[in-house]
């Protein structure tokens, strides 16, 4: 609303020193009218002030449609704050915070991954409940979204260094003690996990507060095998994860080939035996036959003689 006063004013102060112009050129005329010294003077005065009555009708006009644009904009603006305000007081609450956290993880998860690949809310015998599973060749990948922000947003906001201090000191300690969860929940080899987990961080500013100010909590983590990632580092992850399928699925594929290779092979073998058998005993057949067509026309052929004597 501050705005809509300043440009009202500037708008109300270009009009007041137009106006008083007007008032004072329209005096002038009235006195060279009274006068009656020059008429020539007096008549272009006359133009001139009306024309400057013209102009004045037309700033007032455009200054109307200023305003009444301003105030719109202004209303939009003012609508788009209410929004913003309800949206933050929606995401003080952790669990609506921790859905939105879960379904942009399933975005990411969708965009890479068929179904039979990744899994919501996958519950371990024990009953401890993770936000997502990701399968793969060596096991579960346990992925956890829901990432503690109040004593972030407590340092941001804080308005001295003692504030400062003692919010980056809750902040530290909110992140040890969430990589010291998930690693203790999420990585369970006996039951089909890989021997790391997977802390998602909503937001790249957290997460570079995390790597930035503290090393020892990136110790802290590859310590309890949790590997903290923000959402452009997840992509990148999810992509390497990809292409790692994707590698040995064309290595199962050449694998797959090359046994389908050796069993042709080995029957290319056994039928080339086969062959040789079946030439060898077609072999032994012809010289059988020849034995016998001999014997038989020598048979014949003493026949012929014995009907000849007859």
């Amino acid at each position: 609303m501050d705005i809509l006063y300043i440009v009202i004013t500037i708008i109300a102060t270009v009009l007041l020193t137009t106006g008083l112009v007007y008032v004072l050129m329209n005096k002038k005329f009235r006195e060279l009218g009274e006068n009656k010294k020059d008429d020539q003077s007096v008549m272009m005065l006359n133009q001139n002030i009306q024309s400057m009555q013209k102009d004045l009708n037309q700033r007032l006009d455009n200054a109307a449609r200023v305003v009444g644009q301003v105030s719109k904009e202004l209303g939009s603006v003012q609508e788009m704050g209410r929004n913003m305000q309800d949206l933050q007081n929606f995401l003080k609450s952790p669990k609506l915070r921790g859905n939105i956290g879960e379904q942009v993880l399933q975005d990411m998860l969708e965009q890479f991954f068929p179904q039979k690949y990744w899994q919501m809310q996958y519950k371990f015998k024990e009953g401890q409940m993770v936000d997502a599973i990701l399968k793969t060749e060596q096991g579960m990948i346990g992925i956890d979204s829901k990432f503690p922000l109040e004593n972030f947003q407590k340092m941001v906001k804080a308005e001295t260094e003692e504030e400062t201090r003692i919010g980056q000191k809750d902040f530290v300690r909110d992140v040890k003690k969430h990589v010291q969860d998930i690693g203790k929940k999420y990585i369970i080899p006996e039951e089909g996990t890989v021997d790391f987990a997977v802390m998602y961080v909503p937001s790249e500013a957290i997460y570079y507060e995390i790597i930035r100010n503290d090393i020892d909590l990136q110790s802290h983590a590859w310590e309890k095998k949790v590997l903290v990632v923000s959402p452009n580092s997840f992509y990148y992850f999810l992509k390497v994860i990809l292409m790692g399928m994707q590698g040995q699925r064309i290595e199962s594929a050449t694998k797959k080939m090359m046994e389908m290779f050796q069993a042709i092979a080995r029957d290319s073998d056994k039928f080339g035996e086969e062959l040789g058998v079946m030439g060898r005993h077609l072999t032994n057949a012809h010289g059988s036959f020849d034995r016998i067509e001999k014997s038989y026309n020598k048979l014949s052929s003493r026949i012929d003689q014995v009907k000849l004597l007859k």
